[in-house]
């Protein structure tokens, strides 16, 4: 049948992983380091990948493929819930063994990180509202792994984030930015001091802006 489904242009991916973490039906998968769209049958069509790419290699064409198979997603769910010790968000309860620290730097707070620290060079950035690690179960291993951490709250802190930011853009080479925000408007500000910076500072710099819920879901 001839239906919307997504594809993924391999030159573009930097390898993240974001997309696959982001599809809730496990249509994607990492090989050799790059993105593949390992089921078609799984892949509904909605997008939800699309907003996860740092990179904008996702994109939608209208082709033959299987049609969505909601019976085998659902299925596939349930086999991997039944493997886990327990089957809370992001794989975290009582009785499982948290992860190693992927923590690559300190100070954490935006407020106190100097523009000029020498691990901003070349560096992908997470800027993430304080909530986040919270919520998300597995956050260093999904997140944090790979990239400099910088963590604030725009409603608690009276530090203008994109001024802070605008100078640590502009001063070092910054590969990439992952913010992780939570559901509430307030959050809203971190991505929008973010999105300022890197304006001001005349960079091409690829962004993802990642929601979660407070049950630890990642949501559009």
């Amino acid at each position: 049948m001839i239906r919307r489904i997504i594809t993924i242009n391999e030159e573009k991916c930097n390898g993240c992983g974001l997309c696959a973490k982001a599809c809730h039906e496990g249509a994607i998968g990492m090989v050799s380091g790059k993105a593949k769209l390992l089921r078609e049958d799984y892949c509904d069509g909605l997008g939800d990948c699309l907003p996860a790419c740092p990179m904008n290699a996702i994109s939608f064409e209208e082709r033959e493929a299987p049609a969505y198979n909601e019976a085998a997603v659902l299925a596939a769910k349930k086999e991997k819930e039944e493997k886990l010790p327990c089957g809370c968000p992001g794989s975290a309860c009582q009785g499982v063994q948290a992860s190693a620290s992927q923590l690559r730097n300190f100070p954490l707070q935006i407020k106190l990180l100097p523009p000029n620290a020498p691990y901003f060079d070349g560096a992908d950035l997470l800027i993430a509202a304080d909530c986040t690690a919270y919520a998300y179960g597995n956050f260093h291993g999904d997140f944090m792994k790979g990239k400099v951490t910088m963590i604030g709250c725009p409603k608690l802190d009276a530090e203008d984030y994109a001024e802070k930011l605008t100078r640590i853009f502009t001063q070092n080479n910054i590969r990439s930015v992952t913010v992780t925000r939570m559901t509430v408007p307030c959050c809203g500000g971190l991505p929008y001091a973010v999105k300022t910076a890197i304006e001001n500072s005349g960079k091409e710099i690829p962004l993802s802006v990642i929601t979660i819920s407070p049950d630890g879901h990642i949501i559009k």
